[in-house]
Parts: structure tokens; C-alpha cells; sequence
């Protein structure tokens, strides 16, 4: 059993003992209500939750896993059109060709695993931007970021002029590296605008052992935009030409010659049309195991599959307490009678218990006054004594 923490132990223990700590205190403490057995089991739970966490963070595997990759011992240099037509607006409608030129590096990439990549670029001069590399990724992002030449500064350019730095390239990658084939891939539209005969690449043929050239564009044309080189991607426009947008149009017949000239394939292509691309040597192209060294089966997932587990009790619980709780405070209907042992709920309103004034006590308690007779007392006052002093008298 080996482990491959995704942080530093310390880091790990840091985190994770302090909440350990408080979940075995709550686990330990005797709750206000309710079964004791319950509580602790609850906090037993998610103390084993929060263990599964850990180990899951410590990614644990069993050593001595190997995986069967391909590895192609190849080395393929793309050399990609960057003057102003290949921004041209043909591809896919009204996209530029530079995305369709970007999409087709991507499935080279992929079909090529292991191979080594270098790029060429060309517009006024031909450029080496990436040489031979392993970091595909590398390879990508510079692509992604890829922009034509400042417009203003266009002089015309030539399909060819690249063959002198492809043909240096190649000698380079086959001194290095001799047992090495070599794939060239051409992306560009075949237009030459400075008014030569464009470069051969015949020096290059004996160095190229497969590859093909990739055009973009339609016969119809597509409009420019203007190449400012600011920042702030701002729109400038389009070229124009002759009080119009000027128009790019793809010229197959020095693509083809240049397919030619290296001993490649030539293909048009289209963003509906799926790129067809050539197999690798079969001499630099095998089978090969890696991770026989540092390698392991990966066992973290079990420890996620517990977290998900018992994650899923806990919310179903906490459902089951949030719709008990709702019916619980659900307002009675007026209509319904309460029955004696039924307890008063808590939004009913209680008897008022509020002391009463001393005024309001004096009226309760003092009696209804009683009438009173002038005739009683007049009577009272005539009535005769008594019989003996009437004997006196």
C-alpha cells in the first residue's frame, strides 16, 4: 500500500484533527433530549465520514499497476500559413480559416500520441515558434493565440518561403535523432501574393517520410478583416479593395505542387468533411508499458464512495427533520374542533393574563348598592315603644 497525498500530511492533519477533535466531544456529551444511542451514532457517522475524507485525500493505491500506451517515435513539423488570407472568412460559412486550421492540429495531435512537434510560421518570413517538444499542450496554446501579421505592414508573401527553414528543421531532427521518422503537415490556402515564382521544397522530400498538405478556402472567396495587433481586440474592419471588401481565393494548383514536391498527399479541406490522415511509420510506432516504476492502482475511490454513502443518509435525515418541522407549525383550520387532550398549539392565542386596574377590581368585587325606604325610616321613627312604658305612662 503506497500513498500520494494531494497535500502535505501536516496540511492534511491540520485541517482535519481539530474538526475530529469537536465531532468526539459532541459524540461524548450527553444530549439535552432525545436517545442517548441515537446521538452517538449520529456523530459516529459523520466521524467516519470525515476519516473517509482524509484517506480519500491521502489517495492510497496498490503498486506495481502498468498501462499499455502507444508511443509513436515520430517527429512532425506543421508549418502553418499566418499572412492575412488566412483569416479569411470561408470557413464553415462565414468563419475564418485560421479555426478550421486550429480544429485539424488538434486531431493531429491526437492521432499522433508520443510524437515530438515543432512549428513553422510564415507571412513576409518564416519563423520557428515551437521546435521539436513533447508538450502538446504547449503546442495547443500557441495556436490558440496565433494572430496574422499587422495588415499594414503586409508586402505580399510567398508559399515557399518557408522551405528553407522546414528543410533545417528536418536535417536538425535527423541528426539528432536518425532513427526518428519524420512527418511534415502544410496549412494554407496557396495564394502567393508578392508576385514571384514560389520556393521549391524539393530538398526536403528525401527528409519527409509521410505528412500531406492541408488547403483552406473556396473558390468563391472570403473577405479580410484588418490586422491592427491591438490588445483590446477591437474590430477595424474589413481589407478593401476597389471600393469593396477585398476577397481571398484558395489556389489548389500551387497547394498541389507543393504536395508534390515533398511526396505528400494533398486534401482540400472543410469543416464538414472529416481530415484524413496518414498512418505513422510502422518502424517508429509501438506498444510500450508505462508506470512499471512509481506506478499504482488508484484506490481513493472506495473512501468516495463511503463519503457519498453516508452523505446521503445525512441529507435524507435532515429532509425527513425539515418536513416534520413543516407539519408542525401548519396553521390549524378554524372549522376543526381541538379536543380536550389535545395540546394547544403554539400560534393559538393564549387567555389574557395581563393585571387588571384597581378600579376594574373595586367594580368586581363592591355588591349592587341596596335601595333604601324614607318610608321605613319615618316608620321607624312613629312606631310606639314598647308595651311597658305605654303601662307606665
Amino acid at each position: 500500500m503506497i500513498f500520494q497525498p494531494v497535500l502535505n500530511v501536516f496540511l492534511l492533519l491540520l485541517f482535519f484533527v481539530p474538526v475530529a477533535v469537536v465531532a468526539v466531544m459532541a459524540m461524548v456529551r450527553r444530549p439535552a433530549s432525545g436517545s442517548v444511542a441515537t446521538h452517538r451514532g449520529l456523530w459516529a457517522m459523520r466521524l467516519v465520514m470525515l476519516l473517509a475524507c482524509f484517506v480519500m485525500l491521502l489517495r492510497p493505491g496498490i503498486p506495481g499497476g502498468t498501462t499499455e500506451t502507444l508511443a509513436t517515435d515520430t517527429d512532425i513539423v506543421l508549418v502553418v500559413d499566418t499572412t492575412a488570407s488566412i483569416v479569411a472568412e470561408d470557413w464553415d460559412g462565414d468563419e475564418p480559416r485560421l479555426d478550421g486550421v486550429r480544429a485539424d492540429v488538434r486531431s493531429i495531435v491526437d492521432e499522433y500520441p508520443g510524437a515530438r512537434f515543432a512549428l513553422i510560421t510564415f507571412a513576409a518570413s518564416a519563423d520557428l515558434r515551437m521546435p521539436l517538444t513533447t508538450d502538446t499542450t504547449a503546442l495547443v496554446s500557441s495556436l490558440d493565440v496565433l494572430r496574422p501579421e499587422v495588415t499594414s505592414q503586409s508586402r505580399g508573401s510567398s508559399v515557399g518561403i518557408a522551405s528553407s527553414l522546414l528543410e533545417e528543421t528536418l536535417s536538425s531532427a535527423a541528426e539528432a535523432s536518425p532513427d526518428r521518422a519524420r512527418m511534415v503537415f502544410y496549412f494554407g490556402d496557396g495564394e502567393q501574393t508578392d508576385g514571384s515564382t514560389p520556393e521549391s521544397f524539393d530538398s526536403s522530400a528525401d527528409l519527409t517520410d509521410a505528412g500531406a498538405v492541408l488547403g483552406y478556402g473556396t473558390a468563391e472567396g472570403g473577405p479580410m478583416k484588418l490586422t491592427t495587433g491591438a490588445v483590446d481586440g477591437s474590430d477595424a474592419g474589413y481589407i478593401q479593395y476597389q471600393g469593396g471588401n477585398a476577397l481571398s481565393v484558395i489556389d489548389e494548383t500551387n497547394l498541389q505542387a507543393i504536395a508534390d514536391e515533398l511526396g505528400v498527399e494533398y486534401q482540400h479541406r472543410t469543416a464538414d468533411a472529416e481530415i484524413t490522415l496518414p498512418d505513422a511509420p510502422s518502424t517508429t510506432t509501438s506498444f510500450s508499458e508505462s508506470g512499471e516504476v512509481g506506478n499504482a492502482t488508484e484506490l481513493y475511490w472506495i473512501a468516495a464512495l463511503v463519503v457519498a454513502v453516508l452523505l446521503g443518509v445525512e441529507l435524507a435525515r435532515a429532509t425527513m427533520l425539515v418536513a416534520r418541522l413543516r407539519l408542525l407549525r401548519a396553521p390549524r383550520s378554524v372549522s376543526e374542533p381541538r379536543s380536550l387532550s389535545e395540546p394547544r398549539s403554539l400560534s393559538e392565542p393564549r387567555p389574557s393574563t395581563e393585571p387588571r386596574s384597581l378600579s376594574e377590581r373595586s367594580e368586581t368585587k363592591r355588591p349592587a348598592p341596596q335601595p333604601s325606604s324614607t318610608e321605613d325610616v319615618s316608620s321607624r321613627r312613629s312606631a310606639p315603644r314598647s308595651t311597658t312604658e305605654g303601662g307606665a305612662s
